[in-house]
């Protein structure tokens, strides 16, 4: 849930980041390390979503008929 909030609050911040009244240098500088910042939660999300889909195909997926043996 950590990494989600991380992501709500930097979406809050590119919203509030044009009207905070920075010098025009510094609103690129800001908006670059933002961008960043959110490559790099993108970058750990897939690292999540990897490890979940690995622990997904280990699991047996056969099929077990539990009918008796018909004679």
């Amino acid at each position: 849930m950590r990494k989600e909030k991380t992501l709500l609050i930097i979406g809050l911040w590119v919203v509030v980041l044009p009207f905070l009244g920075f010098p025009n240098t510094w609103r690129k500088i800001l908006f670059v390390v933002t961008g960043l910042a959110l490559m790099y939660l993108a970058y750990l999300f897939y690292l999540d979503y990897k490890a979940r889909k690995a622990d997904d195909t280990n699991q047996s997926k056969t099929f077990v008929d539990n009918i008796g043996k018909v004679e």
